[in-house]
């Protein structure tokens, strides 16, 4: 682990190591998803040979265990590549593991080459700068995913129980002394929308999700993405988090997390 100013630093062309900043809030030793779902969502758009005329649609996540701060290795790969479409999967596998402990497959469309009709909505939220910044709930660390990005509630907040909209933007980079891209930021904020939306007391209660899937009709503009989010839960402890996903010119796609729930 190093003390850089950014959320990873890359020891070779596969081979990463996270920084305190990846520190999610249930576990010192483990990350939130965010980080590493943004590095595996950057892996497949810079993997040797990945078409430049492609932007990834949509891309689902395994989050098959905890992951570690310890050295990480990504490999990706193609799937199935036509002319119009191609699947892609990547894998993370911790340093002095046998097996991934998350997997990615994104589906990546081809673009057009003269600008088409575009048919989206504006703005339909309070901007970033008409909201004020919403301090996370109560973390036993000076350092993680919490210091690591800037959230703005619109609507509830990290401990209000109920839907919750939240502008996030991340402080530090992905990659130390390598430039943000729009797929970081979304991918970053997108694993957030069961806390912020959480209908449970957090005391009392786990809400784990262990998968992810966000669909993307364009990627953002700006610094800043926001997580419009509402949990369901049924008696059986299955729950959704779903969340409409936007940047300061309206939604840019989805993201849904299935939900484990039992009791702490």
């Amino acid at each position: 682990m190093t003390d850089l100013q950014a959320f990873f630093e890359r020891l070779s062309e596969d081979r990463y190591a996270p920084t305190e900043h990846t520190r999610g809030p249930w576990d010192a030793a483990s990350q939130h998803a965010g980080p590493p779902a943004a590095l595996l969502g950057r892996s497949l758009e810079e993997r040797p040979g990945a078409r430049t005329d492609m932007r990834l649609a949509r891309i689902t996540y395994e989050i098959l265990r905890p992951v570690p701060i310890r050295p990480l290795t990504v490999a990706a790969s193609v799937v199935r590549s036509g002319r119009s479409v191609e699947v892609a999967e990547a894998t993370l596998t911790p340093e002095g593991a046998d097996a991934p402990v998350m997997l990615a497959r994104a589906l990546r469309v081809r673009t057009t080459e003269e600008p088409g009709p575009s048919v989206a909505e504006g703005p339909l939220l309070p901007s970033p700068e008409d909201t004020s910044a919403t301090p996370f709930f109560g973390v036993p660390w000076d350092v993680g995913y919490h210091t690591a990005m800037e959230t703005r509630f619109a609507e509830g907040s990290w401990l209000d129980q109920g839907p919750g909209t939240c502008w996030m933007r991340m402080r530090l980079p992905l990659v130390a002394g390598e430039e943000t891209r729009p797929l970081d930021r979304v991918l970053v904020a997108a694993d957030s929308g069961n806390g912020m939306s959480n209908v449970l007391d957090f005391s009392r209660h786990l809400l784990i999700n262990p998968d992810l899937t966000v669909h993307l009709h364009r990627h953002p503009v700006g610094e800043w993405v926001c997580v419009e989010a509402r949990t369901s839960v049924d008696e059986a402890g299955i729950g959704l988090a779903d969340a409409r996903l936007h940047d300061e010119k309206g939604p840019i796609g989805r993201s849904a997390q299935s939900l484990f729930i039992g009791p702490r």
